[in-house]
């Protein structure tokens, strides 16, 4: 099995803590989507006969697409592909976007899951961020998808905000849980680097959540999310039986994807790809056959500390026999202690993050890597 990620790199707005790839001016939309089928292809066959378990919509704003654009570049993945009769197909949306309309057509399609870009409920929130929503188009958009028919359906929100407290956390919690919804991915806001956040964090305009409130907020999230029914099966990621994301599942277990678009990744079990990030150059890529990505192969040991990194994030945790001798020889001792602290756990021959050693989870994840020889 296999995955499909198509990048859009379109957006109505810039968010003000975004750093993925995307472009507010529409003018090249054609061309790069026309460019992506071209892309699709002629990279096909990395995937190897490998029937597609996913295909996902990300970017920037997939859900700006006209429901014909959508439809072509899934037809184009069924003409060239297999794929699984039950394949999770899902597309990133704006609640600005949806409609009763739009929903039924994304389903005439084939879309089977919609993620809602939803991140706060709160007026000023969604203002501060740049979002193109307001919080009344957000719980219209959430009633409209909640009966729409879909096999599954999710929402984002951000916790650890400039000046968020507990209570605002719970009543954002409180919003989305009182609709029932059977996932739910919460995020705790990152300053990234070349964003708008990162200069006003700089500047002194902003004052982010220090770690203890960070940590304060997962924990309470943690605990009203159980208490809903819905199992955290990854450190930010929660779901019911039967609705975890298949896509990004995928990701965390190391199962190999094809990423098209500009600045979309693939990886094939030991090679890591990546598309430039710029539109014009990754159409001019494409149309010329000229070299438009960057790759690496990953040695034995960044495939061994990447299966820890993400493996350990999951409930699932990571096969230890996977791992290696080398590891079992290097990390004896700290897997020992860690143990003790309460923060892992061994069961039936996996290490796993204990409720308590997910706050630490990167931390670990690092400590426990092998160095290059």
């Amino acid at each position: 099995m296999s995955g499909l990620y198509f990048h859009i790199p379109f957006c109505r707005k810039a968010c003000v803590y975004c750093d993925f790839h995307f472009s507010t001016s529409m003018g090249t939309k054609e061309r790069v989507l026309a460019t992506m089928r071209a892309e699709l292809r002629s990279r096909i066959a990395e995937l190897n006969g490998a029937a597609l378990r996913s295909i996902y919509f990300g970017g920037g704003t997939p859900s700006l697409l006209s429901v014909q654009e959508l439809g072509t570049l899934l037809n184009d993945a069924r003409s060239l592909a297999t794929i699984e009769a039950d394949a999770e197909i899902t597309i990133e949306a704006n609640p600005d976007d949806i409609s009763e309309a739009v929903l039924a057509a994304w389903l005439d399609i084939g879309i089977t899951r919609v993620s809602l870009g939803v991140q706060s409920f709160r007026e000023e929130r969604l203002q501060w961020m740049g979002r193109a929503h307001n919080a009344e188009q957000s719980l219209r958009a959430i009633e409209l998808v909640a009966n729409a028919g879909f096999a599954s359906w999710t929402i984002d929100l951000i916790y650890g905000l400039p000046g968020m407290s507990l209570p605002e956390w719970d009543e954002q919690l409180t919003i989305a849980l009182d609709h029932g919804m059977p996932h739910l991915s919460a995020y705790c806001l990152t300053v990234e680097t070349r964003t708008a956040l990162h200069k006003q964090v700089q500047t002194g305009r902003i004052k982010p959540a220090n770690d203890e409130e960070q940590a304060a907020q997962f924990e309470h999230g943690i605990a009203r999310v159980a208490k809903a029914g819905l199992i955290q099966y990854e450190i930010s990621n929660f779901g019911k039986e039967g609705h975890f994301a298949k896509h990004n599942t995928s990701y965390w277990q190391g199962v190999p994807y094809l990423g098209i678009g500009p600045s979309a990744h693939s990886f094939d079990g030991a090679k890591r790809r990546w598309n430039t990030a710029n539109n014009v150059r990754y159409s001019m890529g494409v149309e010329s056959g000229e070299r438009f990505w960057e790759e690496e192969t990953l040695t034995p040991v960044q495939r061994i500390n990447e299966r820890l990194l993400t493996g350990l994030r999951t409930m699932w945790g990571v096969e230890l026999s996977a791992l290696g001798e080398a590891f079992h020889k290097a990390n004896a001792k700290a897997i020992e202690r860690y143990l003790a602290l309460d923060e892992l756990l061994e069961r039936d021959g996996r290490l796993i993050l204990t409720q308590k050693g997910k706050n630490f989870a990167d931390r670990i994840a690092s400590y426990l890597f092998l160095p290059e020889p």
